[in-house]
């Protein structure tokens, strides 16, 4: 992970050609020496598409991820600390968002917009706040009962202060196991989007979209669909270890059992 977002990063400095210029000389070579992962069909290098498709797939996994827990944050602190019928009507707007599938809802929200970085990034945060909104009520409505929250409450602090002091740092633990799990879903539906052709637009260049293109000769050059799908699949797989490599460390339950399991003569 940290390797991937290195090379992302350093994308300007270590790609070898410019990943939008065309070669007619060059069209569809195999990997080679010159072009490690070969060229496409207007003969632009692979290797350099894809290190500048990483920054936008990560730029996209980061801020949509952010933008849904910001929103599932607020919402969610406040249906978990005042309850009643503010609890009741976010409940209710989860559950009617939850009522459409992800994929087809952000198909029908981009059928009316023109899709650019940015739309896809606001698209993608503003549909996916749902299960953090559920999991920050869930540890409010918990940590409001615990005895240092009453007795801040007692002593005359604001709701706000409460919340933002008190409540909400003990309630992080799982907000960010949930952004870290909600980083590779943001990937990957951003690389379905852009295979669709409703994502990033070219010349822009997106894993998603390198396979779109790939498609089309796949017969003929392997190399445009293989290798955007294992830097998707690497990706996925080590945002979802790490998630659940934080969620074990932070978990005291977890903690407890490996501790009981490693002792000495059990």
């Amino acid at each position: 992970m940290i390797c991937l977002a290195t090379l992302a990063i350093l994308a300007p400095v270590i790609s070898p050609w410019d990943p939008n210029r065309p070669d007619i000389k060059k069209i569809l070579d195999a990997p080679s020496k010159a072009h490690p992962l070969g060229t496409d069909q207007l003969g632009r290098d692979v290797l350099s598409r894809m290190l500048y498709g990483a920054r936008v797939s990560l730029a996209v996994g980061f801020v949509s991820v952010g933008i849904a827990t910001l929103i599932g944050i607020a919402l969610g602190a406040a249906a978990g600390y005042h309850g009643g019928t503010i609890d009741a009507m976010v409940m209710r707007l989860v559950d009617l968002m939850l009522v459409f599938p992800r994929l087809f809802l952000l198909l029908a929200v981009l059928a009316f917009l023109t899709p650019s970085i940015w739309t896809i990034m606001a698209v993608i945060g503003l549909t996916g706040w749902m299960g953090v909104t559920r999991l920050v009520r869930a540890e409010f409505l918990s940590l409001k009962e615990r005895e240092f929250v009453v007795w801040s409450q007692n002593v005359g602090a604001t709701g706000f202060r409460v919340i933002w002091r008190h409540i909400l740092p003990n309630a992080l633990a799982p907000v960010l196991v949930a952004m870290t799990l909600g980083i590779p879903a943001a990937i990957l539906l951003e690389s379905a989007l852009s295979f669709l052709g409703l994502g990033v637009q070219p010349p822009h260049a997106t894993w998603g979209n390198i396979l779109n293109e790939g498609k089309e000769v796949i017969e003929l050059a392997w190399w445009l669909s293989v290798y955007p799908g294992i830097a998707i699949l690497l990706t996925v797989l080590s945002y979802n270890l790490l998630g659940e490599g934080i969620r074990d460390a932070l978990d005291p339950r977890l903690r407890q059992s490996v501790g009981r399991f490693g002792a000495p003569g059990r």
